[in-house]
């Protein structure tokens, strides 16, 4: 049997997309193409779309679908999200119904986690599922839910039992949005957009097949998409943009891209846009500032190790280690470059930083960044749960007091009403 190569890969992704490539394809027919192929996620197993291809090999085969023009699968918000955790605890059922229309795009997803009443504190959350008759019962309230607007489907974190302490009360749901008891509230930010929403349940039903895992283990399931969403944050993650090429898959592709990817159009600007460092120094003539000029080092200084950082992170991952709180020093370092660079933008453009409008420095984007920038020490875990991961996963010092992790959950004082 001859050895599999990264090259011999290569060789044979370039072939199969020489002869099954066709722009003029509709895009759900091109990517259910690709899911049948295993071309799409290569890393992926066999049984689910893949081709059981150690994940080192995939930098490879983007760039031969980059040399020929080729669309790639759907990976573009939650979608990728749901499709890890499905991967890791889903049943057989959650991964024939659900992963294949995520590559193709076909269904887009949300994820329900945060909730007004606690915060950071994920595993305090309170929206109740009940068990009733044949099937679950969902009321209670989640916010800052991206996507919630258009989702089809939800990774949902709730609470089936009280009586046990908060980590071993909650269980993991799959839920259909489309249903007349669940409400989506849009939520404007300071920025301008309206990416997040708040999402109302009352008496939404889960049929039980769609419980991920079984009762008492969603903490376990919500850790695994926590880690894949902490990982996107590692400062390696480049920010799409459709092709202007021509094609009815061209075509298509960019309705998908104008609908899915609206919500994080401003994402840049929340990273602190440090491209855009240099470009601004000169043309403003401050680069001739010894002061700002040590600054702005510091800051390129900062962001390269970050990049170095998430690439010893992404090696790890090509070589088979599983998620780990790597993720979270990603994370953390991404809300220090991003505090960073809105000083030094402050520090190049002055008062007229706070500008909008057309007028404005670069069309008011650099006002979108200083009131974007704080999102990122927030979203996804904010900078003093990392610290508290780091610490004690990574430099293994002992774990934080707690007063409510070995306590009946009904029992934690909360700002709430008890149930």
């Amino acid at each position: 049997m001859s050895e599999v190569t990264e090259a011999s890969v290569r060789a044979e992704a370039r072939a199969w997309l020489k002869e099954h490539w066709n722009p003029e394809l509709g895009l759900v027919e091109w990517r259910n193409k690709l899911a049948d192929s295993g071309w799409g996620v290569p890393h992926w197993p066999k049984q689910w779309y893949g081709r059981d291809l150690p994940v080192g090999f995939g930098a490879g085969i983007e760039e031969e679908f980059k040399a020929i023009g080729a669309i790639g699968v759907a990976k573009a918000g939650i979608r990728t999200l749901a499709a890890a955790t499905i991967l890791a605890h889903g049943t057989d059922m959650h991964k024939e119904k659900f992963l294949r229309r995520i590559l193709t795009g076909e269904d887009t997803w949300c994820q329900l986690f945060s909730e007004p009443g606690s915060g950071s504190d994920l595993a305090g959350a309170v929206t109740r599922a009940e068990f009733e008759g044949n099937k679950w019962v969902i009321n209670g309230q989640k916010v800052w839910t991206t996507s919630a607007h258009h989702a089809n489907w939800a990774l949902l974190l709730a609470r089936t039992n009280w009586d046990v302490p908060k980590h071993k009360g909650l269980s993991y749901f799959i839920l259909d949005m489309h249903q007349p008891a669940v409400e989506v509230r849009p939520l404007k930010q300071m920025n301008g957009h309206a990416s997040f929403n708040q999402v109302f349940f009352t008496d939404a039903v889960i049929p039980p097949e769609f419980l991920v895992t079984e009762v008492g283990n969603g903490w376990a399931v919500a850790t695994t998409t926590l880690m894949h969403e902490r990982r996107g944050a590692d400062g390696l993650r480049s920010w799409a943009a459709s092709s202007t090429s021509k094609g009815r898959a061209y075509d298509e592709e960019r309705i998908e891209f104008a609908t899915t990817n609206e919500p994080y159009k401003w994402y840049p600007q929340r990273a602190g846009r440090v491209d855009l460092v240099l470009e601004r120094a000169r043309a403003t003539g401050k680069l001739g500032d010894l002061v700002l000029r040590q600054e702005i080092a510091k800051l390129l200084t900062m962001s390269k190790a970050a990049e170095w950082t998430a690439r010893r992170a992404r090696a790890a991952q090509e070589q088979g280690r599983p998620q780990g709180p790597e993720g979270s020093l990603g994370k953390l370092i991404s809300s220090h470059i991003a505090r960073a660079a809105g000083r030094v933008h402050t520090s190049i453009t002055g008062a007229d930083a706070m500008l909008t409008g057309e007028d404005s420095p670069m069309g008011g984007v650099i006002a979108e960044i200083l009131v974007s920038i704080p999102a990122t020490s927030i979203a996804g875990g904010t900078d003093e749960i990392q610290r508290n991961i780091i610490a004690e996963r990574v430099l293994r010092t002992p774990k934080e007091p707690s007063v409510d992790t070995d306590k009946p959950f009904r029992d934690v004082p909360r700002n709430i009403a008890k149930k």
